[in-house]
């Protein structure tokens, strides 16, 4: 007797009539999906197509994403391209497993390694202030800028690996760049020497990485395989793998814990690895329900985590167990919160993926203090210490070209500038100092846009290739309350 789910499979297969031919799952993946999901399934942009990847989204709702799109991913409508026949049949060609599910292990990942051959020089080759450049991931002909900060002006460019994942990472002097692509791909640039140094695939899918304090290790966590991969942060040499029993959603460095704390996408559970012993031990943190985005307080004690159905906690890593529930409401995009003072207060804020809303919270009573109605969703929410203002971006709604300034004293918007009207605008980053706040307009023939982030006027405007995201080298390695972490 067929299970359900098969009984799903078999009836998404079948063409409408006899008279018709059936659609050719194979040839409308290669036509419409590959370029984003990999030609094998196993993920490029979008997430690798495999069964133990669609573990929550059932065989009939993949129709309804594959034509209307699904919210708060890149992932666009193809109901002007394919018909729900064709629909149908790449559903049910998706959740079939490969003839081979391939192996990646410590092997594999060793038979990877590209060793670029560095000078590795004893000082910068350039005059740029090494603390405050940026890294700036362009996707749109998947390269990377090194911009100096000081300046506003680019001191080298590299090809980077296809699909780059944003967040790049620092050593902890900021001398090394560590980057992560969406299959896997882990790369270190010496931003003294302006050269790649040494490049390995850590896995098939990958979330995202995380640099241990002392700059030693590097976690790679990924869907697939499942697991954290420790990696040497010199040579990309494996040091260990620890199998999850879910996707991992995301890795984070806890500095003043000494360990990575890992999101689990399927488990209701958060797992923290202190890296100070090898090999790294698991922890296991328990919780009510799965988490799919986090936040830290500075001291890295308090874990705030919601789901994609918006259901708040708040975890004390110390104790192992949720201590607070959060009111919130849509799809809270926690990860790109920050936090600042207000009124003798540690405030928490956050842009909301479904929702016109930014929440504020109160971390000391993990009440909702503020409901900041903004333009439209946004993802993400940027400040800095030294300025009186938080940037927001409200790009996943219809003014994509808007990006609210919000008043740290009066949390309020305060004004709303549209860097070039009817075009992208997200993603704000300032200099080490606060005194520049940097904007991408996302599109193939963008820019970075360059405010006094005082008086809010522009001062600069540099032509990029869809800049998805830039990175502050000090800001990163101090952890500034601003930026994501």
């Amino acid at each position: 007797m067929r299970t359900k789910t098969a009984a799903i499979l078999a009836g998404l297969l079948v063409a409408p009539n006899a008279a018709t031919a059936a659609p050719d799952p194979a040839r409308l993946f290669t036509e419409h999906c590959a370029a984003c999901h990999g030609g094998d399934r196993l993920g490029a942009i979008g997430p690798a197509l495999l069964p133990q990847n669609l573990g929550r989204l059932k065989p009939g709702e993949a129709v309804n994403v594959i034509l209307s799109g699904r919210v708060a991913t890149q992932m666009p409508a193809f109901g002007d391209k394919l018909t729900e026949e064709d629909a149908k049949a790449l559903a049910g060609w998706i959740f079939a497993p490969p003839e081979r599910m391939p192996d990646w292990g410590v092997a594999e990942i060793d038979a990877s390694r590209v060793i670029h051959g560095a000078r590795l020089p004893a000082a910068p080759v350039h005059d740029s202030r090494p603390l405050n450049l940026f890294c700036v991931v362009e996707t749109g002909d998947h390269h990377v800028t090194v911009l100096d900060g000081d300046r506003m002006e680019p001191i080298a460019r590299f090809q980077s690996r296809f699909a780059l994942h944003g967040g790049i990472k620092y050593s902890p002097d900021g001398r090394f760049a560590y980057m992560a692509s969406r299959d896997g791909w882990v790369s270190v640039y010496d931003l003294w020497g302006l050269e790649m140094v040494v490049e390995t695939r850590a896995g098939i899918n990958t979330r995202n990485i995380a640099v241990s304090k002392d700059g030693k290790l590097i976690a790679v966590g990924n869907a697939v395989p499942a697991g954290v991969v420790i990696l040497n942060a010199r040579d990309l040499s494996p040091v260990q793998i620890i199998p999850t029993d879910s996707r991992v959603s995301a890795v984070y460095t806890a500095p003043p814990r000494h360990s990575f704390v890992v999101a689990l996408k399927d488990t209701p559970e958060v797992w923290e690895l202190p890296y100070d012993t090898l090999p790294l031990a698991v922890r296991r943190v328990p919780l009510e329900a799965h988490l799919d985005d986090f936040f830290f307080d500075q001291g890295y004690r308090m874990l705030m985590g919601a789901s994609r159905d918006g259901r708040g906690q708040v975890v004390d890593l110390d104790a192992g167990r949720k201590v607070a529930d959060l009111a919130l409401q849509g799809m809270p995009h926690l990860g790109s919160g920050i936090t600042f003072d207000w009124q003798g207060r540690r405030l928490m804020a956050s842009p909301n993926l479904k929702e016109a809303r930014i929440t504020v919270i109160d971390t000391a009573t993990w009440e909702v203090v503020r409901q900041i109605d903004t333009l439209g969703p946004g993802f993400f929410l940027r400040g800095h210490a030294a300025s009186p203002y938080v940037w927001a971006d409200v790009f996943m709604g219809p003014n994509k070209d808007a990006i609210h300034v919000i008043d740290k004293r009066g949390l309020e918007i305060v004004k709303t500038l549209r860097p070039a009207p009817g075009r992208t605008a997200a993603h704000v980053e300032f200099t080490d100092d606060g005194r520049f706040a940097l904007v991408s307009v996302m599109e193939n023939d963008g820019a970075l846009i360059i405010y006094d982030a005082q008086t809010l006027e522009e001062v600069k405007r540099l032509p990029m290739r869809r800049p998805v995201g830039k990175y502050n080298v000090a800001n990163k390695i101090r952890y500034e309350e601003g930026t994501s972490h």
